[in-house]
C-alpha cells in the first residue's frame, strides 16, 4: 500500500468515466462487461498496489469475472464496489470473497430496475417528445432526442455512482430482497403505463371499409370506435410484441412485415370501396 489517503475526487471520477465510457466496448458471451470492470479499477491499482504486483493481479482478476447490468444505473454497484475496495486498500477487513459476492448479488436486480426505468420509461418518453417535434420533417426531433439522451444518461450513470460510492453497504439492502422486487414492480408498472399511452397517441391504424347498416352503410371504423376506441393500433401492437417476443423476429424483420401487411391491406380495401 503506497498511501492511506483516500480516494480524490478526481480519481474517482476517472473510475466512473472508464465505465460509462467503454462498458460495452470489449464483450464476449465469456465475460460481457468484466474487461471494462478491470479497466476501470486502474485508478485504485495506481494508488495503491502500484508496488505491490502480487495484489495488483489480484485485483484485476477478481474484476475480470462474468459481469452484466444495465450500464447507467448499474454504475451504483460500480460506486459500491470502488468504496469497498477503498477500504480494502487501506488495511480494513474486506475479504475478496464479498467483494466479488456483491458484484454478482446486486447486478440481477439492478438490471431489472435499470431496464424497467431507462428503457421502460426514460427512452419512449424522449421518444415520444423527438415524433412530436418531427411532425412534418422538423429535423429538431432526432436532434432534440440525441442531445437529451446524451446528457441524461451520463448524468443518472454519475448521479448513480456517487450515490452507490457513499452508500456503501447501506445500497445493498435496498436492492435485494422484497424490497427490490417491489421496486421493479413499480418501475415495471409505470413502464407498461407509458408504452401504452404512447401506443395510443402514435400508433395509426385506420380502414376505411364501409359496411351494411339498415337500410345505409356506415364506416367500419366508425362502428370500431364507438365500442372499442384505438382497437386496431392495440392489435398491430399485440402482433408486433408477438414476433419480438416470441418468435424472436428481429426489429428489421417485424418492420418488412408491417409494411407488407399494410400494402396488402390497402390493395384490399382499395378492391372492396373502388
Amino acid at each position: 500500500m503506497s498511501s492511506e489517503k483516500r480516494l480524490t475526487s478526481k480519481e474517482l471520477r476517472k473510475i466512473w468515466f472508464r465505465w460509462s465510457m467503454f462498458h460495452l466496448s470489449s464483450m464476449s458471451y465469456e465475460k460481457l462487461q468484466a474487461s471494462c470492470w478491470a479497466y476501470s479499477m486502474i485508478p485504485i491499482l495506481e494508488k495503491y498496489y502500484k508496488n505491490n504486483k502480487k495484489e495488483s493481479i489480484n485485483l484485476l482478476v477478481r474484476h475480470s469475472s462474468f459481469y452484466n447490468t444495465e450500464p447507467q444505473t448499474g454504475s451504483i454497484v460500480n460506486g459500491i464496489i470502488t468504496g469497498m475496495e477503498e477500504e480494502k486498500a487501506l488495511g480494513k477487513d474486506v475479504p475478496e470473497e464479498m467483494i466479488t459476492g456483491v458484484k454478482a448479488t446486486l447486478m440481477g436486480p439492478i438490471a431489472g430496475i435499470g431496464d424497467a426505468v431507462i428503457q421502460g420509461i426514460i427512452v419512449p418518453i424522449l421518444l415520444s417528445i423527438a415524433m412530436a417535434f418531427s411532425a412534418g420533417g422538423n429535423p429538431f426531433g432526432p436532434i432534440f432526442y440525441i442531445v437529451s439522451y446524451g446528457l441524461l444518461g451520463p448524468l443518472i450513470s454519475y448521479t448513480c455512482f456517487k450515490n452507490g460510492y457513499k452508500m456503501g453497504f447501506k445500497a445493498i439492502d435496498l436492492f435485494i430482497g422484497e424490497s427490490s422486487k417491489k421496486i421493479r414492480d413499480a418501475f415495471n408498472i409505470l413502464g407498461v403505463i407509458v408504452v401504452g399511452g404512447l401506443t395510443a397517441s402514435y400508433v395509426a391504424f385506420s380502414t376505411k371499409i364501409m359496411i351494411p347498416y339498415g337500410d345505409i352503410k356506415k364506416p367500419l371504423q366508425e362502428l370500431i370506435d364507438g365500442n372499442f376506441p384505438k382497437l386496431l393500433p392495440l392489435l398491430i401492437v399485440l402482433f408486433s410484441w408477438n414476433l419480438l417476443a416470441n418468435k424472436k423476429l428481429s426489429s428489421t424483420k417485424v418492420i418488412l412485415i408491417l409494411t407488407v401487411m399494410v400494402s396488402i391491406w390497402v390493395s384490399i380495401e382499395t378492391l372492396i370501396i373502388g
